[in-house]
């Protein structure tokens, strides 16, 4: 199934899930390793590089993501939820979509700084837009690091609590989002 149903999410919301989940926590571990890169590492310029596109491809799902979200419903929260946990859930997506973009935006505005457009994977160009500023990249490289550090904080809680729905409550949240049937 596609879409999403009342007990279960769909392909395409999975697909979404875990696919942004793994691109950007490897983003993450790949900005911790370019910051240890030394001028004459091989890797010096090809790692950023890779880390932009990387970052489109992120950018274009989350808008994928945001756009779908929209159209598609969610699948009804578990009865044993308590409306604080519902309520707290819905606030760590919101804040989900929100750093996500600011991170992402932030990552532009560091490639952009000196108007230069972002090549992706070699296929095109994304071109600077948004009016730059003095010490726009130093500036943008410090919330980009601070937001980065900010989504795992909230990607850890939320997998933390996704396990505590498991392990803990034995309900079917995680189940959900891993395709299971109820």
């Amino acid at each position: 199934m596609l879409r999403n149903s009342s007990t279960s999410y769909g392909l395409i919301s999975i697909f979404l899930h875990w696919s942004m989940a793994l691109l950007i926590i490897g983003l993450f571990a790949q900005g911790l390793w370019m910051v240890t890169l030394d001028y004459y590492d091989s890797w010096y310029h090809q790692a950023p590089q890779l880390h932009k596109s990387l970052g489109l491809l992120v950018a274009a799902l989350w808008l994928i993501r945001s756009l779908w979200r929209l159209f598609d419903r969610l699948p009804e929260p578990e009865a044993s939820f308590k409306a604080w946990e519902y309520k707290l859930g819905k606030a760590m997506h919101q804040l989900f979509y929100v750093v996500i973009f600011l991170l992402l935006l932030a990552g532009y505005m560091i490639s952009t700084a000196e108007d230069a457009g972002i090549d992706f994977f070699g296929l095109f160009e994304v071109p600077a837009v948004l009016p730059s500023f003095a010490e726009q990249a130093d500036v943008a490289g410090w919330s980009h690091w601070v937001l980065g550090w900010l989504l795992m904080v909230c990607v850890l809680l939320h997998t933390a609590a996704a396990l505590r729905h498991h392990f803990i409550d034995h309900d079917r949240t995680l189940l959900k989002m891993l395709g299971r049937k109820p």
